[in-house]
């Protein structure tokens, strides 16, 4: 399927399960996606699967994080965090990690570069999402302009590498989707709340924001600013 064909199928998203809800059948050969809409370590392997057009190959099992059932722990996935998926007789864990899977084990547009630059770069930037998403979480409490300019810059910066299109390798890519449902929320909650606009003199961050939210695959509902444990 193209990218583009992947991009318009819609589905009816189920209900999210909570504690009185009964656990599906584990193992019987359906993969299972099992998500939170609100998160957004989730939603970096959502908007995988919707990419590569995999709304019919993987179901989704979202959960409620704030009432979540007990056998998700007991019985499927005993770190009791999401994203995980179940494929071929096994539970996988990590949003990097299952997208990484998704994109080597199902059909569908790639996202891993194929050019040695890129795929070092790729690595590099999957790399410093961790110290990306700490930085900005810590400077709500502190100095919010010298805490996130740095990291801010650091995309900018980044998104500057390569030429061939608005996307971090050029091209939509893995690291995109590591990014985008953080920098979403980012950008809201530090307008809203903080008043720090994270385009300001970043114009290519800013054009990378506008081209991600007109491609459906990387959208998702709702649409929420929630910063809950998983």
């Amino acid at each position: 399927m193209s990218a583009a064909a992947a991009a318009t199928v819609l589905e009816n998203l189920p209900p999210s399960l909570d504690s009185t809800a009964e656990q599906p059948p584990l193992f019987d050969g359906t993969t299972r996606l099992y998500t939170a809409y609100i998160c957004p370590y989730a939603q970096r392997v959502w908007i995988t699967r919707n990419f590569k057009g995999l709304q019919n190959e993987i179901k989704l099992v979202p959960l409620n994080l704030q009432d979540r059932p007990a056998w998700y722990k007991e019985k499927v996935y005993p770190p009791n965090k999401v994203p995980a998926l179940e494929h071929n007789g096994k539970i996988i864990g990590e949003s990097l990690d299952l997208v990484k899977y998704l994109d080597a084990n199902f059909e569908g547009p790639s996202i891993t570069p194929d050019d040695p630059a890129k795929k070092q770069f790729a690595d590099e930037l999957l790399s410093y999402s961790d110290t990306f998403v700490g930085s900005v979480f810590s400077s709500f409490k502190g100095d919010v302009a010298n805490e996130v300019d740095p990291v801010f810059d650091f995309l900018e910066n980044s998104l500057s590498r390569f030429n061939d299109g608005p996307f971090f390798l050029g091209q939509f890519s893995l690291v995109d989707i590591a990014y985008i449902p953080f920098i979403e929320r980012f950008q809201v909650f530090l307008s809203e709340v903080l008043k720090y606009d994270i385009t300001e003199g970043r114009p290519k961050l800013a054009a990378l924001i506008e081209v991600l939210n007109i491609i459906p695959s990387t959208t998702y509902e709702p649409i929420t600013i929630s910063y809950s444990s998983s």
